[in-house]
């Protein structure tokens, strides 16, 4: 499975830039965005389409 990751503005929690990745490399991303106080969210991403 893949997950889009969204980094968000500091300010007013807007999506800032995106990323799709696997579902091995999330943790790694959680891990490294709270280290630096990073908010991020994380979704399914979307199929693309066939």
């Amino acid at each position: 499975m893949r997950f889009e990751i969204l980094r968000l503005d500091d300010i007013d929690g807007t999506p800032v830039d995106s990323t799709v990745v696997d579902a091995a490399s999330v943790n790694t991303i959680v891990q490294q965005a709270a280290a630096i106080g990073q908010r991020i969210w994380i979704r399914p991403a979307e199929a693309p389409a066939s």
